[in-house]
């Protein structure tokens, strides 16, 4: 069974190299030495589960295999984390709101004293 994005994007590694392919496409060997505790059979089946999972793309070129990212395959996440934006907007909301109303207190001249 297919790892779904997930599945694979729970990995830190995976992650990383998801950032580094959102720069520029990379060969599996740079891709490799950006992870130097890694060893190249550990790199290539994290590559596979990328992969698997249509988030990367291969592409042989000469004796490389180069890596791009498939953005459409981040589609699902994104759909599942576009409701939880809706609550962090409202709640970013309320704290900018919070936040103006206490900076308006402390800016607002002191009112005549009672005695």
């Amino acid at each position: 069974m297919a790892p779904d994005a997930f599945a694979a994007l729970s990995d830190p590694t995976r992650r990383q190299v998801l950032d580094l392919l959102y720069r520029k496409e990379r060969s599996a060997g740079e891709l490799g030495a950006a992870f130097p505790s890694i060893s190249q059979p550990g790199m290539s089946r994290h590559l596979r589960v990328l992969r698997e999972a249509g988030l990367v793309r291969v592409r042989p070129e000469h004796r490389l295999r180069l890596y791009s990212l498939r953005t459409e395959g981040l589609a699902g996440v994104d759909a599942w984390l576009a409701k939880y934006r809706g609550f962090w907007e409202s709640e970013l909301d309320a704290l900018e709101a919070h936040l103006d109303a206490r900076r308006a207190a402390r800016e607002r001249p002191p009112g005549p004293r009672s005695p």
